[in-house]
């Protein structure tokens, strides 16, 4: 007589190794789905920067992003997971940055791993990008500063590790 089938020790043994397995895979995927939500600040600085050196090249003065012509993702229905904001240059004025001041800034509103959200209904900027008036000898010039916080160590840090890159 030939028997078929597994014994019962092969079947424990796929259970624990698909147990290792999943036990690995799950926190895996879900930093991978942080990161690409993560993805979209990057972009959205850069574009602000691009902007905000050519007004500022025509000008001689940062604009506020009405000024610029840009728009945040998000303002035209688009569904995004962040809350952006113009920080301290207003969005319709100039402003001849007398000392540096926060023009972009980006908020999750949904926690992204340890990435966290603020309380109720408040936002924490955790993405900005500063801007600072450089005087030459031929002509003023802006920098940018962008920097992202770290908020309970390098949580938001690590969604964007090239984010410090921008504007420079």
């Amino acid at each position: 007589m030939k028997k078929q089938g597994f014994t019962l020790i092969e079947l424990m043994v796929v259970i624990v190794i698909m147990g290792i397995l999943a036990a690995v895979a799950v926190p895996k995927l879900f930093g991978m789905i942080a990161k690409s939500k993560a993805s979209e600040v990057g972009p959205a600085a850069g574009t602000y920067v691009k902007l905000q050196q050519a007004y500022f090249s025509e000008a001689n003065m940062a604009g506020g992003w009405q000024l610029i012509g840009y728009m945040a993702p998000g303002t035209n229905s688009e569904t995004t997971n962040f809350k952006y904001d113009p920080g301290a240059i207003a969005i319709g004025t100039s402003d001849a940055l007398t000392q540096g001041k926060i023009g972009w800034q980006a908020g999750n509103k949904a926690n992204l791993n340890e990435c966290s959200t603020g309380s109720g209904n408040a936002v924490v900027y955790h993405w900005n990008v500063t801007l600072t008036k450089q005087t030459g000898t031929s002509q003023d010039d802006v920098t940018f500063t962008a920097t992202a916080s770290a908020n309970n160590g390098t949580g938001c840090v690590a969604l964007t590790p090239t984010f410090d890159k921008i504007g420079k």
